[in-house]
């Protein structure tokens, strides 16, 4: 068992596969071998208690499972919400899936607009000796994207309601709103058009696809696209620090 505020960034030295859950009461920590970890509301029913004053969450909200074969932790939702990932995809009732090696921290969000979190750990073979970093220089990103200035220059004006933070549910600006926004800052070097400024954000996700990077290309959003994929491209641009509110400075003479 696993005391309340164990950190999540660390954990104290165990075998590869070994998988920790810790919830607001304390966690459970199970090396890999045949066992079934339970997380939900009903506190003398489950390992992991979780929304314990929260009727929307559900007794046995979710099931951690290995079957001892391999050291392969598996998440099945067997509650009536849906599990939110990292990546914002949703686990609904009766998904299973594999849970990834280091830390997933999983969202449970109530109809009364509240939000229970069960963080989990599984321990990969560089894991199991962590070192504390806390005086350590902060280091960037692993993956950083390069770009040219003006291709920096169109995606800030295309992700200009992200990187400002106003809207709850933003938005890319209209080809037509970017052109516009970009030829009105100082750092244009040529006069754009929607449709420039569309092939300069299409060459940036043909190379992102290139890398690897999941959700860029027609054949896997399927119609209608709309502006998936430019959503898409920004939020992965965001997420790597490529782009960031100081981006915002190229876009100072730009105003709508």
């Amino acid at each position: 068992m696993l005391p309340p505020g164990s950190p999540s960034d660390r954990v104290p030295s165990a075998p590869p596969g070994t998988i920790f859950v810790l919830g607001p009461e304390g966690g459970y920590a199970v090396p890999p071998r045949r066992y079934t970890l339970l997380f939900g509301r009903d506190r003398e029913d489950v390992h992991v208690p979780v929304g314990v004053d929260d009727p929307t969450v559900s007794r046995r909200h979710g099931v951690f499972t290995c079957t001892g074969t391999d050291d392969n932790w598996w998440l099945v939702n067997t509650g009536n919400l849906p599990i939110e990932l990292p990546d914002g995809k949703l686990m609904l009732t009766g998904h299973r899936r594999i849970v990834e090696r280091g830390y997933t921290p999983l969202v449970i969000n109530s109809s009364k607009r509240r939000s229970h979190l069960v963080e989990v750990r599984v321990v990969d073979g560089d894991d199991r000796h962590p070192r504390a970093t806390s005086g350590a220089e902060t280091v960037g990103p692993e993956t950083v994207y390069e770009l040219s200035a003006q291709e920096r220059l169109v995606l800030t004006a295309l992700a200009r309601r992200y990187l400002e933070g106003q809207d709850a549910f933003p938005m890319p600006l209209a080809w037509e709103d970017t052109a516009r926004l970009v030829n009105s800052s100082p750092y244009a070097t040529k006069s754009w058009t929607h449709k420039s400024v569309a092939n300069a954000v299409e060459d940036v996700r043909e190379r992102l696809c290139r890398r690897g990077v999941r959700g860029l290309t027609r054949d896997e959003i399927g119609e209608p696209v709309g502006s998936m994929l430019s959503v898409n491209l920004i939020r992965e641009l965001l997420k790597t620090a490529t782009l960031n509110a100081q981006d915002l400075e190229l876009l100072v003479a730009g105003t709508d």
